[in-house]
């Protein structure tokens, strides 16, 4: 089969690979991914730089002190036909987390917070690939969308466990910092959980417009203090910028005790300035809410996501993927191998 196989950060391949031999438990997946930028290397983002051992990834710019690079599969959001242990020919999408089962977290039901914790395109082989095995209870079946919607499905998992940790209540005002796919579908989330008012705030292009058809505002940075002077009852920030992170308390709303939500991929040495005089008085609540675990089903039952994905690529086209994607005026970019 051919693969997007990695050797080092920034530099890769399209190889001809074996297809993946499938274990008792698991099932063979014909592949299609949603772009995974920073896996190739272009930010040291790591999905879980805390919690992951390096000496167990198989991605080499996450473990520099290994002696000799290991290939690797990117892609970690996978849907594709053609799968054993169900019917032949299903639809199917992959939740690509896999926990230990074993470990303090994992005993206690917190499986986002095992100390074992590895992820198909980021620990272990992902889905820029023809071919790629998951584990048969990972997999969920798809319905009434298309093959590139579902991509759509894991940062939409993401994003309902972020709005479950929020708690959010009926006639609320949300703003959401950032207009990526994360950002988009946690404000079209906010809207459907009861917001009277959602408000996206990012540079103008083709996100913005995204925003417009979701049924939520976008507002410049100029307007925001000005329209919305005692700010928000809830703020997201999804941009992954530490800056814009440092900036987003200051678009809480005092009263009733606004809740930030802290939502995006970050350098692990970037560090925010909160006064934590301003927290206690205000009675701000800071929320944090890291990947999926056990919400896959809910966003499979929900995806309702059409137009976010603007562009589609071949396996061979992969480059260009990437390029698309750092243009930043684009929307959610599918692989299709």
């Amino acid at each position: 089969m051919k693969a997007i196989y990695y050797e080092k950060a920034g530099s890769f391949k399209l190889a001809t690979v074996p297809v993946p031999e499938v274990k008792p438990r698991e099932v063979l997946i014909k592949g299609l991914c949603g772009s995974d930028l920073h896996l190739h290397g272009e930010t040291n983002i790591v999905t879980n730089p805390v919690r992951i051992d390096p000496s167990r990834l198989i991605a080499p710019w996450n473990a520099p002190h290994l002696s000799e690079p290991l290939q690797f599969v990117p892609g970690h959001e996978v849907i594709g036909s053609a799968v054993t242990g169900f019917s032949k020919g299903d639809r199917v999408v992959a939740d690509p987390l896999v926990e230990c089962g074993h470990c303090f977290f994992c005993l206690r039901a917190e499986f986002v917070l095992c100390e074992n914790l590895s992820g198909h395109g980021v620990s272990i082989p992902g889905g820029f690939s023809q071919y790629v095995t998951f584990e048969a209870r990972k997999v969920f079946k798809i319905h009434n969308i298309s093959d590139e919607e579902a991509t759509l499905i894991e940062p939409t998992a993401c994003a309902i466990r972020g709005i479950d940790k929020l708690d959010v209540r009926l006639g609320v005002e949300a703003l959401v910092i950032g207009a990526g796919p994360a950002g988009l579908v946690l404000a079209q989330l906010l809207k459907l959980y009861g917001a009277t008012k959602v408000v996206v705030a990012a540079n103008k292009g083709t996100k913005t417009e995204l925003a417009r058809k979701l049924a939520a505002a976008d507002e410049s940075w100029e307007k925001l203090k000005k329209d919305h002077p005692y700010g928000f009852d809830v703020v997201v920030e999804a941009t992954g910028s530490a800056t814009v992170a440092n900036d987003a308390i200051n678009y809480v709303r005092r009263l009733g005790g606004g809740s930030l939500l802290v939502y995006s991929v970050y350098d692990p040495s970037a560090l925010v300035q909160w006064s934590p005089a301003k927290i206690f008085i205000d009675e701000i609540k800071i929320v944090g809410s890291f990947s999926q675990p056990n919400c896959f089903p809910r966003a499979v039952a929900y995806l309702d996501v059409k137009g976010l994905v603007t562009d589609v690529f071949k396996l061979s086209e992969y480059q260009q993927a990437l390029d698309k994607h750092k243009s930043r005026d684009v929307g959610k970019i599918a692989v299709r191998p």
